[in-house]
């Protein structure tokens, strides 16, 4: 016989009758970007207070969550031995999931956090951190974030010229208002790590998407596919790809380096190629 203080829906319950609202806010970041550094979580929920407070108080917060279990730290940290619990990096436990969605008894259904590899991780938090940056530009005033989608939430798919479901992917899908402007873009991070036959692959199956018009449909208007570089080296690269697509279809595509990547979203800065 099972004891009621350990039926799963119970466990969820108490969890979250204990968590405070900004225990509440670290869940729903990790829900949102899937990984996130502990520097990149005090930005976000911890910005009260001298530098060397904030950093004490987000890692005794992010302690109590992992005693918790509803974070997971993952055992590999960034920024050298040096960082210390400044490197460590987070994910959102099943557990966590399952606390932070009412959908169901169980919190509905939920993604597994793993050990993934080195490139995958940094990936991830290259995008996070893009998610970082643009909630701080927010907070100055800078530009309103209308909507943040990460993967999965910022995938679309579409019918394929032969009839089957094709898949487009981007890293987010990001809305930001200026004014009485509103600029949304499908988000490519490129970390030099994929082929150019394969940069192309991926910009011919946003113009197909394009030329289905199903976004147009849905939200009266394409966005900007903005690839999101390390260097000018990389944006000369890709720029070049996206020169060989259609004419018509080129004028989607907008390359700029990560370093300018709030500006070349909310409009205040040309892409260093197109």
């Amino acid at each position: 016989m099972v004891r009621p203080s350990s039926n799963p829906p119970a466990r969820v319950a108490r969890l979250r009758r204990r968590l405070s609202p900004r225990d509440r806010a670290v869940l729903g970041v990790l829900q949102r970007v899937r990984l996130a550094s502990l520097r990149q979580l005090q930005r976000l929920v911890v910005v009260d207070g001298s530098p060397r407070a904030r950093t004490r108080r987000a890692q005794l917060m992010m302690t109590r969550l992992s005693e918790l279990g509803v974070v997971t730290r993952f055992s590999r940290t960034i920024g050298g031995i040096r960082a210390g619990s400044s490197g460590y990096i987070y994910g959102l436990s099943g557990l966590g999931q399952a606390v932070i969605d009412t959908s169901g008894p169980l919190g509905g259904k939920r993604r597994r956090v793993w050990e993934s590899k080195p490139y995958f991780q940094d990936h991830m938090l290259e995008v996070s951190d893009l998610y970082v940056q643009l909630v701080e530009q927010h907070r100055l005033g800078q530009g309103d974030l209308l909507a943040y989608d990460a993967e999965p939430a910022a995938w679309r798919h579409f019918t394929g010229s032969g009839g089957d479901l094709v898949m487009v992917k981007p890293d987010a899908f990001v809305r930001i208002g200026t004014a009485a402007v509103e600029h949304s873009s499908f988000v490519e991070v490129d970390l030099s790590t994929e082929t150019l036959p394969t940069i192309q692959k991926k910009s011919q199956r946003y113009v197909d998407y394009w030329r289905s018009g199903m976004e147009q449909q849905w939200r009266g208007v394409f966005p900007k596919v903005v690839w999101l570089v390390q260097n000018n080296h990389r944006a000369e690269r890709i720029a070049g790809v996206i020169s060989k697509l259609a004419k018509d279809a080129q004028a989607l595509f907008v390359v700029g380096l990560l370093s300018d990547a709030p500006g070349l979203l909310s409009g205040d800065k040309p892409g260093a190629a197109t």
